[in-house]
C-alpha cells in the first residue's frame, strides 16, 4: 500500500469516533471482552479524562486526536493533544524548554502524543493489525506534518514501547532512553515463594516492613468490579487531593473522574484500601492490564509506618501473583522501590523537533543520556535485593 492512499484526521473530541472503531485499533486483543493490554489507551478511558475534564480546556492539554484511513478504513489513531506546558508527563523536557526559549525561541505549545497524567508504558501509536508499517509511519508522519505546518516546536511520543521507538528511530524521530522499577514475576505461586528469591538480609527486612505495616491498627481490603461502591471513591479522592497538592500543586485528575471510573472503569480497576476504626485512612490506586498491575495513585488521611510500601507495593505484588500478572509497574521514579523488588527497568519515548540546529543539540544529549541510563541501571541492578544468581537469571 502506497503511503499517499493514507488519509490523516484530527477528532477534537472522542465523541466523534465509535468506542469499537477506536478500540480496534487500540486494543484488538480485547475484542470478545477479553482484557486489554494497556487500559489507558482504550476509548473508556481516554474518555473518562475527556468527559471529567481532566483535559481540554484550562488544562494545558487540548485534545487533537489523530487517525488514519486507508481507502475509506480506519487503520490506525493516536490519542494527541497540544501542551502549553510539561506537567503531567513524566518524560522530563523543562531543560529542553528553558534552552530553548532562552535562545529566543517558542517551546510552547506542542504536540505530545501520549496518556494524560499516566507514566505507564504501552502502545501510543495504535494500528489495527496487518497495518503495523503503513499505519506507524502514517501518524508519525501526520504528526510531524501537523507540527512543522503549525509552526510548532516540537513532536514528543512518551512511554511508547521498545518497538515503536524502533520503528520511530528509522522514520526520523530521536529516540530517548529512561528507566522506571518494576517488578517481575518468574512464576510465583504466592509472596514467601517470592521472597525466597532475595538475599537473606533483604528478605528479612521485607518481612519486618510488611509486619509493621500490617501492625497499623486495622485492615487491609481490595475492591475491584462490582465490589466498588461510591463510598471508596469518596474516600480515595480524599487521600488523592491531599497527595496531589504536595505533589503538583492542584491535582491532575477531577473529582468527576472517578465518578465516571465508577459506571465505566470499575472492571480496569482494583483499589486497595486500609481501615481503622472504622474510617477509610489509606489507598492505592491499581489499573489491570493483561499482563500488568499499573500502580497509579496512594494517598491517606493518616500516617503510620511502612502502610506506604505494604499498599503500593507489596499488596501490588499480592494482587499480581494471584492474577498470574507477569510484572508491576509502579509508576515514575523512586529508587525506594529497588529494595523492594522493583529492578530498573528502561522505557522510551520519542521526539521531533523543528529547529535543526536545536534538534541537533538534543540528538547529542540524547546519546549522553543513554549511555547514562545503561549505566545507571547496571548499577541499581547490582544493588538490588535478590540472591546474585536470580539477578543473573533475569539479566
Amino acid at each position: 500500500m502506497q503511503q499517499q492512499e493514507i488519509e490523516i484526521n484530527l477528532l477534537r473530541s472522542l465523541r466523534d469516533i465509535d468506542a469499537s472503531d477506536w478500540d480496534a485499533c487500540a486494543c484488538p486483543e480485547a475484542q470478545g471482552g477479553a482484557r486489554p493490554t494497556d487500559p489507558f489507551t482504550t476509548h473508556r478511558f481516554l474518555s473518562a479524562l475527556e468527559e471529567s475534564g481532566s483535559v481540554g480546556r484550562g488544562t494545558g492539554w487540548q485534545p487533537q486526536y489523530l487517525t488514519a484511513y486507508a481507502q475509506g478504513h480506519l487503520i490506525g489513531v493516536a490519542p494527541m493533544y497540544v501542551k502549553s506546558h510539561s506537567q503531567g508527563e513524566y518524560i522530563f523536557d523543562h531543560n529542553w524548554a528553558h534552552a530553548y526559549e532562552r535562545a529566543g525561541g517558542r517551546y510552547y505549545p506542542k504536540l505530545q502524543i501520549a496518556v494524560p497524567h499516566t507514566p505507564a508504558t504501552g502502545r501510543r501509536l495504535l494500528v489495527r493489525p496487518g497495518f503495523e508499517d503503513t499505519g506507524t509511519a502514517a501518524l508519525v508522519q501526520g504528526g510531524v506534518q501537523l507540527a512543522a505546518n503549525n509552526q510548532l516546536s516540537s513532536l514528543h511520543l512518551t512511554f511508547c514501547t521498545e518497538e515503536e521507538a524502533l520503528r520511530g528511530e528509522d522514520l526520523g524521530l530521536m529516540v530517548r532512553k529512561t528507566q522506571q522499577f518494576h517488578w517481575h514475576n518468574h512464576g510465583y505461586r504466592d509472596f514467601d515463594a517470592f521472597l525466597t528469591s532475595l538475599s537473606s538480609r533483604k528478605r528479612k527486612n521485607l518481612r519486618k516492613e510488611r509486619a509493621t505495616a500490617q501492625g497499623f491498627g486495622g485492615s487491609i481490603q481490595t475492591f475491584t468490579g462490582s465490589a466498588l461502591e461510591p463510598e471508596h471513591w469518596e474516600a480515595f479522592w480524599q487521600f488523592y487531593q491531599d497527595t496531589g497538592a504536595r505533589k503538583w500543586g492542584t491535582p491532575y485528575l477531577t473529582r468527576q473522574f472517578f465518578d465516571i471510573a465508577h459506571d465505566s472503569l470499575r472492571d480496569d480497576v482494583a483499589l486497595v484500601l486500609a481501615e481503622r476504626n472504622g474510617r477509610w485512612i489509606a489507598g492505592a490506586l491499581n489499573f489491570i492490564g493483561a499482563q500488568t498491575l499499573y500502580g497509579r495513585y496512594w494517598g491517606c488521611s493518616e500516617h503510620h509506618p511502612c502502610l506506604h510500601f505494604e499498599l503500593c507495593y507489596y499488596q501490588a505484588i499480592d494482587i499480581a501473583i494471584a492474577h498470574g500478572l507477569a510484572r508491576v509497574e509502579a509508576g515514575a521514579q523512586g529508587e525506594h522501590k529497588l529494595a523492594r523488588g522493583y529492578l530498573p527497568t528502561p522505557t522510551w519515548s520519542l521526539h521531533w523537533v523543528n529547529d535543526p540546529g536545536f534538534a541537533n543539540a538534543i540528538g547529542e544529549y540524547l546519546k549522553a543520556e543513554r549511555d547514562a541510563i545503561d549505566e545507571e541501571i547496571e548499577v541499581l541492578t547490582e544493588y538490588g535485593p535478590f540472591k546474585r544468581a536470580k539477578i543473573e537469571e533475569q539479566e
